[in-house]
């Protein structure tokens, strides 16, 4: 027979453990009301996406060594900077396509980054770059065989003619196809389409994983600065 006093001690505890449940769910109730009023009250905002705008991209073609000028609906950044990696990306993913009439594989990856600054001064021998007003940069472009700190994108001039440095990676340069009709191909269609969508870029350089490299993949010369009237529109050229 169970004594009265562990009755009334069952009773309480009973009691006490009801109370406790009760009171454990009515906190775990209110914590999620809180949370979902949280998740409604909380300002929302779709993700910024660019706005599709016409490229201009001179893509080569192997059969007969020309550039032919395509037009596609890409979503551009308003960052010059970044609009100028972006056609530049969607140029090498199709050469990088099954059925590219230039293969070269790498695709967008391979450029990684666009730097635009003063356009270079190019008079008898090696052409030096014009010093740029605002010296405070975190680019570093290594031209003429010297490192210098050089402004990028929105850094840049605000009006006159633009030299474009594009930073390739060693993984694109290694993979390329080596001679030099294929080479300058691919050199000359990447000038082209800089200038097609950015006007003022009138010369272009370039480098691999950030240093100077002498040449693509053997032949095209890549120590040298590159005029943009050097990719003449259509099939008009013929490196």
């Amino acid at each position: 027979m169970i004594p009265r006093y562990q009755k009334i001690l069952f009773g309480i505890l009973l009691v006490a453990s009801v109370a406790m449940g009760v009171t454990l769910w009515h906190l775990r109730q209110r914590a999620h009301e809180r949370l979902i009023a949280g998740q409604d009250s909380a300002p929302t905002s779709a993700p910024q996406i660019a706005p599709s705008e016409r490229a201009t991209l001179l893509v080569a073609n192997d059969s007969d060594g020309s550039l032919l000028t395509q037009f596609l609906s890409l979503p551009l950044p308003a960052d010059p900077g970044a609009r100028a990696r972006a056609v530049l990306g969607k140029l090498l993913d199709l050469y990088a396509a099954p059925d590219a009439a230039h293969p070269v594989p790498g695709g967008a990856s391979s450029v990684t980054q666009v730097f635009l600054l003063p356009a270079v001064e190019i008079g008898s021998g090696a052409a030096t770059p014009a010093k740029p007003k605002l010296a405070d940069s975190r680019a570093v472009v290594i031209l003429s065989g010297e490192s210098s700190a050089r402004p990028s994108g929105a850094l840049s001039q605000q009006f006159g003619p633009q030299l474009a440095v594009v930073n390739l990676t060693g993984s694109f340069a290694a993979s390329h196809p080596s001679g030099i009709e294929t080479e300058m191909l691919t050199v000359l269609s990447i000038c082209g389409t800089l200038h097609a969508n950015l006007p003022r870029v009138t010369q272009v350089r370039f480098l691999v994983d950030g240093a100077q490299r002498p040449t693509l993949a053997g032949h095209a010369d890549l120590t040298r600065t590159y005029l943009a009237a050097d990719a003449m529109p259509a099939e008009e050229i013929r490196p």
